[in-house]
């Protein structure tokens, strides 16, 4: 039986997840000291989410400033959390708005982990959000971009089983990006592509607190629903493990580039 307390317990949110993303602390950590050394003055994180890199970027270089961008009311929040753990309180604003057409560029560096769909109406973001990337990122500056592409042509089953609606045009190939990101006005500086390891980390600690909350209150009110969503999002990664991959592509902006 289902006591009065646990009827009103709810399950923690994301708590495992230090990066919104299948990013390592040791990729991370990489980045972080190859964006540091272009000493970037501002720096401006579109769909940052709860902005855990902007905030190490900001840490790594201590005359820099940062704003983070999102329509998540509880990710901002956490975001200004971690920023006063941090001591960045001062340096950094998590601002609560859309990032399309946004006017808050250019910046020395932008990060877009996993957030084309911010910058871009398109059902295919990836292209429109290239180009107004370009238009964010200041000349000498740099773009972090974190993308999905296709490791291979998913099969019409493997389709079928991911996110409602997916198609084999939601991403590109990984040579295909590189193209559409030298045609947006960017030479690519370096490349580096999520371990199967990290996809398996990042899916794990996204159902996690969910999963051992559903095993010890199995007859809550909300528990059916739960355990719907959760059983339907670990089916869609196992249709797109080790099709869907991710691209860090660290992008150096062409000096005066005027498509």
């Amino acid at each position: 039986m289902t006591t009065d307390s646990a009827q009103h317990t709810r399950p923690t949110r994301l708590s495992r997840l230090t990066f919104h993303g299948p990013l390592s602390e040791a990729r991370a950590g990489a980045l972080v000291a190859r964006l540091a050394v272009t000493r970037p003055r501002t720096v401006l994180d579109i769909g940052c989410g709860w902005g855990e890199l902007l905030l190490r970027v900001l840490d790594a270089v201590p005359d820099a400033r940062g704003t983070g961008v999102d329509v998540n009311e509880e990710d901002l929040a956490r975001g200004r959390r971690g920023a006063a753990a941090r001591g960045l309180t001062g340096r950094v604003e998590f601002v609560a708005e859309s990032a399309r057409g946004t006017g808050r560029g250019p910046a020395d560096l932008v990060l877009c982990l996993g957030a084309s769909q911010a910058l871009s109406e398109a059902d295919a973001p990836t292209a429109e959000a290239l180009r107004a990337l370009r238009r964010l990122v200041s000349d000498g500056g740099r773009v972090l971009l974190g993308e999905g592409f296709w490791e291979r042509t998913p099969t019409e089953a493997e389709l079928a089983g991911m996110w409602p609606g997916a198609r084999a045009d939601d991403h590109v190939s990984l040579a295909a990006l590189f193209n559409l990101a030298v045609e947006a006005g960017f030479r690519p500086e370096w490349t580096e592509t999520a371990t199967l390891a990290e996809w398996e980390d990042f899916e794990s600690a996204y159902q996690a607190d969910q999963e051992v909350w559903l095993a010890g209150h199995p007859d809550h009110p909300e528990a059916t629903d739960l355990r719907e969503r959760l059983d339907r999002h670990r089916g869609q990664w196992m249709s797109y493990r080790g099709v869907l991959g991710m691209a860090y592509l660290t992008l150096v902006p062409v000096r005066g580039w005027n498509a």
